[in-house]
Formats: C-alpha cells, sequence, structure tokens
C-alpha cells in the first residue's frame, strides 16, 4: 500500500511540474493597437475636452473602451517648455497604465523633433567628446528605464541616417552610431528582460538598407512609418516591405507611425498637412469611413503577415485646441480620432478587430 501511495505521488508531482512548465513558457507577442497621445498634456493644460456619444471622455478611456491596447509617447530630452519631458512623460505613463494600458516609449535623444533631417543632440550634450556622449546615453537610458520601466522603447526617432548627429550619422559615422545605439540597448537590458526594443525608420523605401546596418545588434522590432502624403499610395508595396523585412531579419514589424484624413476641411488657421485630394489613396476618399477603411486595411496588412505585430495611429490627439482664429494650433486636426466637435470618430472601432 505503501508503495502503491507513493507511486501515485510521485505521478501527481510529475503532473504538476509538467503544468508549470507549460505555464512558464514564453507569451507570444501582443499584437499592438496603439495611439501615440504625446500632445494630450498640452492640449489638457489648455482646457481642450474631448467627448464620446457627445458625452465629455477621458481620451485614454475612449481608446481604452475601444480596443486601444497601448499608448505611445514622445520623449524629448530637456524640452524649451517641458512638454514631451521626463517629468510630463512619467505622469502621463502612470495614468495610461492605471487604465491597464501598456506604454511605448519613443525616446528621441534630442531636445525637440527629431527625425530624418534633424537629429540634434540635446544642448546639455552638446559639447561632450564621444566617450562622454556614449555615457551620457547609457546614464540618460538608465534614468528612464528606473522612472518609467516602459513595455516598449523606440531607440531613437525615425532614425534614418542615425542620430545625435554628428557623431551618430550613419552615413558618415556608421561604427558610431552602431556603438551608440549598442549602448542603448545594453542600458535597457540591464534594467529590464520583459522590455522590448524598437528601432524605427521613417517610410519603407530604402528600410532594407537600414536594417542590414543594425542587423547585428539585440533589438527585437522593426518599426516603420506610412503616410500616403510621404510614403506612396501602394498598400502592396507597403505589405511586400513588411514581410521581406520579416522574413529576412527574423523580426517582428510594426507600423509605428501612420494616419489618415477623414476630412480636408479645416478646423482652424493653421496649414494642414494633408488638404488635397490628390494626397489621398484613391479607393480611401476623406471621410470618416474612409478613414476608418484605411485604418482597417493597415489592421489587416498587419495581421496577414506572420511577421506583423500591429501599428500605431500618430496624432490621434492632435484637435484644433487653441480654436478656429489659432495659426499655431493643430496641422493635423482632420486626421485626428476625434472630430471637428472633439467627438469619437467611427475609426476607434477598428481597434476592437481581432
Amino acid at each position: 500500500m505503501y508503495k502503491i501511495i507513493c507511486s501515485i505521488l510521485f505521478l501527481i508531482l510529475i503532473s504538476c511540474s509538467s503544468n508549470n512548465e507549460e505555464t512558464n513558457t514564453t507569451t507570444p507577442n501582443l499584437f499592438i493597437k496603439a495611439a501615440d497621445m504625446s500632445f494630450l498634456p498640452l492640449i489638457e493644460s489648455e482646457n481642450g475636452l474631448y467627448k464620446n456619444n457627445n458625452q465629455i471622455q477621458d481620451p485614454l478611456l475612449t481608446l481604452k473602451n475601444s480596443g486601444c491596447n497601448t499608448i505611445r509617447l514622445r520623449l524629448w530630452h530637456t524640452p524649451s517648455d517641458l512638454h514631451s519631458g521626463l517629468a510630463e512623460v512619467k505622469t502621463l505613463s502612470n495614468r495610461c497604465r492605471q487604465l491597464g494600458l501598456k506604454i511605448w516609449l519613443t525616446v528621441h535623444y534630442s531636445d525637440t523633433w527629431a527625425d530624418p533631417s534633424a537629429q540634434t543632440k540635446p544642448a546639455s550634450w552638446q559639447n561632450m567628446n564621444f566617450t562622454n556622449l556614449r555615457n551620457a546615453v547609457s546614464a540618460y537610458t538608465s534614468q528612464i528605464m528606473d522612472e518609467i520601466n516602459p513595455d516598449i522603447i523606440q531607440i531613437g526617432n525615425e532614425t534614418n541616417d542615425g542620430m545625435l548627429w554628428p557623431e551618430g550619422k550613419l552615413s558618415s559615422n556608421e561604427t558610431q552610431y552602431i556603438e551608440l545605439v549598442n549602448t542603448a540597448i545594453t542600458s535597457v537590458r540591464q534594467k529590464s528582460n520583459t522590455t522590448k526594443i524598437m528601432l524605427h525608420y521613417a517610410g519603407f523605401i530604402g528600410a532594407d538598407y537600414f536594417f542590414n546596418k543594425v542587423n547585428n545588434l539585440n533589438y527585437d522590432y522593426i518599426g516603420l512609418s506610412y503616410y500616403p502624403i510621404w510614403h506612396g499610395q501602394s498598400l502592396d508595396n507597403l505589405q511586400t516591405t513588411i514581410n521581406q523585412l520579416g522574413q529576412t531579419y527574423n523580426r517582428k514589424v510594426v507600423i509605428a507611425e501612420t494616419a489618415y484624413p477623414f476630412t480636408l476641411n479645416y478646423n482652424d488657421y493653421t496649414n494642414n498637412i494633408v488638404g488635397l485630394q490628390n494626397q489621398l489613396i484613391n479607393t480611401y476618399p476623406a471621410t470618416e469611413i474612409g478613414q476608418k477603411d484605411f485604418l482597417t486595411a493597415i489592421h489587416n496588412i498587419m495581421k496577414q503577415s506572420s511577421n506583423g505585430l500591429g501599428y500605431c495611429y500618430w496624432g490621434a490627439e492632435w484637435i484644433a485646441f487653441r480654436g478656429p482664429t489659432a495659426t499655431n494650433g493643430s496641422s493635423w486636426e482632420n486626421q485626428a480620432l476625434w472630430d471637428f466637435n472633439s467627438n469619437a470618430l467611427p475609426v476607434l472601432s477598428v481597434f476592437n478587430l481581432n
């Protein structure tokens, strides 16, 4: 009898061990349905409001209830007005997390916008030699991880030709750019074994050249931008590139930025980026349904790709918050996810698609 009992206990222990092993297996990557809400603190500080079904509602809650699972936030080192600085971004990150939303930080490594035409070092780093610059990148990245510990961290923004120019300019200082990015990656890995690291290329034409250069770095996600006005009107070409990049570099691909207008009209006197018919894809008119159908197409492209992992809608919150006569308001209000009455648009339902 004793031997029988021991045998039963042994089988139970083996079964429990097996179940634990299954429980501890790596969780598949979450399909990212994100919105960039970086302007939100600025807009709220000037009494901007958002509605859902004509009722005032926290836009983050509207996004959460619509199926959005991740909020993308830009981070500037020492911005002139403190907006998008570390303190503000940390506060907004905490607010998002209280709603159960994941955090994706876009670290510009600059005091202002970093993009393919400008990758200006923070003012406090301007006179550093390369060794000190590398150390500053390490310390700053570690601080970000300590303060915010994001779910996704983007090392640089639109880094088609590197970052932290001139030292980190890819076309002229490739070795130093790789070293700076590797320094940032190492700082992230030392602080977290769960944070995913993204490298970001604006557009997709020429992306293969960039991601070939960084292939040996220890990053997780390929980030691309796609705006028809700048990157062409062929969704087929976009899908082909996503498939090729994912297969070639064996990494998940995310559309880090995209947007589309629900109208070609304007709601303030600030010139809009998109305002002409020839800037659109013919099959997607600048209507509420056209905007929804465009984002649905992006969603489906990412779902259909074996390496597609999601997308982020940029400028989601950038309504005409300074009033109809403002010349320094929004150049994006006709591409936001809230209409000219600050009411949530039908496009939000795309976030709830499987």
